[in-house]
């Protein structure tokens, strides 16, 4: 078998991995980075590219306030003891440190002021400024032939497929903000009139989102000189006499190869929500491998199989980062519905036509109500979306744009009663979809008289700050709207995720643990490889990214023999 040799060898092409190679280059380590698929850019080229970062260089701009000591105390009552806390903290303390690198290295990003923490009802919660969201990438800065090499986003991020679209758009234009028709012309323009660049490629130029995050970071991995393998899959760890992980055995182009790495392995390749016999034995049920809103082909749990045989230590498999999603013809992973659900005018109903959750609640809450409602014998998988002819004229939902932009007869003929079911009355519309009337009809008349008092008396829908982010503003409750004029609309949900939670068990350095608690020397895991340092929470929009690059930042600076040291020890099991 032929070998060949690197200080350190990336595993994975996320964005925890790109930032590690990154960073472990420009250190003077010769680094290898390896993909299992064809295209780089894992998950995270599929994400929002949010990053969940307290006190971070845009929050003065943005006008918000916040300090070391609050964020700590909120993270540490979200992870509720599934985490330590030298780890909560070193993520507390190092998250602006590494945002600050990734603006050093070409990636900019900016403080959502208003994008609330996920618990606003948990003390130490910000109303915003803590998630930031990516500036705008010029693709032609990585060029056409590299951005083919990297894995598109997916079509919910884009404007009828094509056009990239930023988080600060999509709020102006949902909560139909004043400027937001302008914006939606100006997208439009700057796509349709920038011939020279797409007569290369029908990608869009402006890259926003996940998109603009990989790019950014393939752009600067270029720039450092770091090499990069795709279609080449791990196989095993190799470990020396002393239990020391010395290197990687792949597979690349039908051949094994032994891979040595003098400083280190970091494993970074995603979960393991596309292993159907990981997901039977660790995942609460039901639980389908097809659910998921993740890349197919990847995230099968290859590297955390390779971690455990070597005495690694698991935690949090019963835990994922849970979205309601749905299955659209022609795409390749089921779509995750992270924000429509959250518009007035519409609701979610088990089978019993009965509403069990607050629509505009965190996603990953979301996914457990549907599982915790389908185990009380009340179906909630799938669960149905419904909304009415007003709601469809004005908003999107899911694949289907407004209907005063894309109107039913536009759709295509296979959706129906596939995609999206429509029925003139309520009554007709649940034997369709083969809910209970009666309830059905209960839930609307409810819907539509919290709609007029403003108050959701059943699970205060819209009282809180977070779920107001993505409202309508001009109705006396931000997310309530009438459900009562015909046709009427469903679509169904079923309870996926963008990546399991659970993985290798790691320090504050990312260094892997076995069965004891000590030490795997030479092994080192990030994001949804890793136990996600969040425990079963999902603190605010970026709490995946953000953790999986800063601890990938820390890793590296353990490696390098700079480790990163805690500053605030005084925080260290202090009651909260």
């Amino acid at each position: 078998m032929a070998e060949q040799e690197y200080d350190v060898v990336v595993v994975g092409s996320g964005a925890g991995a790109l930032l590690g190679a990154i960073r472990a280059k420009e250190q003077g380590l010769k680094t290898l980075l390896i993909e299992k698929t064809e295209l780089f850019g894992g998950t995270s080229a599929l994400s929002g590219g949010g990053i969940w970062i307290p006190i971070n260089y845009d929050q003065k701009h943005a006008g918000v306030k916040d300090d070391l000591e609050t964020a700590f105390s909120y993270m540490k009552r979200c992870v509720r003891g599934m985490a330590t806390d030298d780890r909560v903290l070193a993520y507390v303390e190092t998250a602006h440190k590494m945002a600050d690198y990734l603006r050093d290295i070409g990636i900019p990003y900016r403080a959502m002021a208003k994008y609330a923490d996920y618990y606003p009802h948990i003390e130490g919660s910000r109303p915003g400024g803590r998630t930031m969201d990516p500036v705008d990438f010029n693709a032609a800065k990585l060029g056409v032939e590299a951005l083919e090499s990297m894995r598109p986003g997916p079509p919910g991020n884009q404007l009828f497929g094509r056009m990239s679209i930023n988080a600060f758009e999509a709020h102006s234009m949902l909560s139909r903000e004043l400027k937001s028709r302008f914006t939606l012309i100006g997208i439009m323009l700057k796509y349709f009139l920038d011939y020279p660049w797409r007569n290369k490629t029908r990608r869009d130029r402006r890259l926003t989102g996940g998109q603009a995050l990989i790019a950014g970071l393939l752009t600067a991995a270029r720039k450092a000189g770091v090499e990069m393998w795709s279609s080449s899959a791990l196989k095993e760890l190799v470990q020396d006499a002393s239990g020391r992980v010395t290197g990687v055995i792949i597979e690349k182009s039908g051949q094994r190869q032994q891979i040595n790495a003098k400083r280190g392995v970091l494993l970074a390749a995603g979960g393991f929500e596309r292993n159907q016999e990981m997901r039977d034995q660790y995942l609460n049920k039901p639980s389908k491998a097809e659910w998921t809103a993740t890349p197919v082909g990847g995230n099968t749990g290859d590297a955390h199989r390779a971690g455990q045989a070597v005495g690694a230590q698991l935690h949090l498999m019963d835990w994922s980062w849970g979205v309601p999603t749905m299955d659209v013809p022609k795409e390749p992973a089921f779509r995750g519905i992270f924000v429509e659900r959250s518009l007035p005018g519409c609701m979610v109903v088990n089978a019993k036509g009965q509403r069990f959750l607050n629509e505009s609640g965190p996603y990953p809450e979301f996914q457990q109500a549907m599982l915790a409602e389908h185990a009380k014998g009340n179906g909630g998988v799938p669960a149905w979306i419904v909304f009415d002819a007003s709601f469809r004229a004005q908003n999107p939902m899911g694949p289907l744009m407004p209907g005063s932009a894309v109107p039913d007869s536009k759709l295509r003929r296979s959706w129906l009663n596939n995609v999206y079911w429509k029925g003139e009355t309520l009554e007709d519309l649940a034997a369709q979809i083969g809910v209970d009337a009666a309830g059905l009809k209960d839930s609307a008349r409810k819907m539509t008289e919290y709609a007029q008092s403003g108050k959701d008396l059943d699970f205060d829908r819209g009282g809180n700050v977070f779920d107001r982010y993505y409202g309508d503003p001009r109705m006396k409750n931000p997310n309530l709207g009438a459900i009562d004029k015909g046709p009427f609309y469903a679509m169904r949900l079923w309870p996926g995720e963008i990546g399991t939670k659970g993985g290798l068990l790691t320090d504050r350095e990312a260094r892997v643990l076995d069965a004891q608690g000590k030490v795997i020397e030479g092994l080192y895991c990030v994001g949804n490889n890793s136990a996600s340092v969040m425990g079963p929470a999902y603190a605010g929009a970026g709490s995946t990214l953000g953790p999986a690059m800063t601890f990938a930042f820390r890793a590296v600076a353990e490696m390098s023999g700079k480790p990163l040291p805690l500053e605030r020890t005084d925080l260290l099991g202090k009651a909260v």
